[in-house]
């Protein structure tokens, strides 16, 4: 966000956690920036025509829009130890709408909007769970394989219809520390667990990305810099994605 607005940028964050959200504008409007907070669950569209409107309003045009919802949820991981043909599926479909859906219908009320204004450009966070088979992450893997392939669908779609005018690409992060998965892949004195080891054995820069290193390439997909660049997914791993092991 900090990135964004030092570029100029007018921020809006959508969110269910109003507290959250609001913190966060303020903290950037106390730096200089113009940041506005929306409320509003990115999986109800009667919710996000709201924040259409409110957008609108404010800044009366749109030409940007990061698709940042996703994750996973406990139930939907699948262990070593359990049965491949007892998996819960309402966790799954549940994995899977956030993930994907959780960025369509964004695209579908925002869109529109970002035409009207002369359109601009979209970016969705896919991950390397849609390119490589990470195990216990199914739902999840399966849902940002069919965000890539929708991203490639609708940039070309987009192309068609609405020449160069509105762009769509994705980015897939590697493996960088987050509150979810933190207990997953270091332990309490910051040491690697098994599954952290694996991961920086398989990245050839040996580490973990920095959070930082992913505002080069989102400023680059959002500006003009990228006017012919549509339907991409941009790796921003280490090496991870293009490592063998071997």
């Amino acid at each position: 966000l900090d990135s964004l607005r030092e570029a100029g940028a007018r921020l809006v964050l959508i969110g269910r956690n109003k507290e959250i959200a609001e913190q966060r504008a303020a903290d950037i409007n106390q730096r200089g920036g113009d940041a506005m907070a929306v409320i509003a669950d990115v999986l109800d569209e009667g919710q996000l025509k709201k924040s259409l409107d409110q957008i609108l309003s404010r800044y009366s045009r749109i030409d940007g829009l990061i698709n940042g919802a996703g994750g996973n949820i406990k139930e939907a991981v699948i262990d070593p130890a359990e049965d491949l043909f007892s998996l819960n599926l309402d966790a799954l479909k549940k994995v899977f709408d956030l993930n994907l859906f959780g960025s369509i219908l964004p695209v579908q009320l925002f869109g529109p909007a970002m035409l009207e204004s002369g359109g601009g450009s979209i970016i969705n966070i896919s991950s390397m769970a849609s390119q490589r088979v990470i195990t216990k992450v199914l739902g999840y893997s399966l849902a940002k394989a069919a965000l890539d392939m929708y991203t490639r669908w609708m940039s070309v779609e987009l192309s068609r219809r609405h020449g160069s005018s509105l762009r769509i690409n994705a980015i897939a992060p590697g493996f960088f520390i987050s509150h979810q998965n933190r207990a997953l892949l270091t332990n309490e004195d910051g040491s690697l667990t098994p599954r952290g080891d694996s991961v920086i054995r398989h990245t050839p820069f040996k580490r973990f990305g920095e959070p930082e290193e992913l505002c080069g390439a989102i400023r680059w997909l959002l500006s003009d810099e990228s006017s012919f660049v549509t339907g991409q997914v941009i790796s921003i791993d280490g090496g991870f994605s293009i490592f063998s092991g071997v």
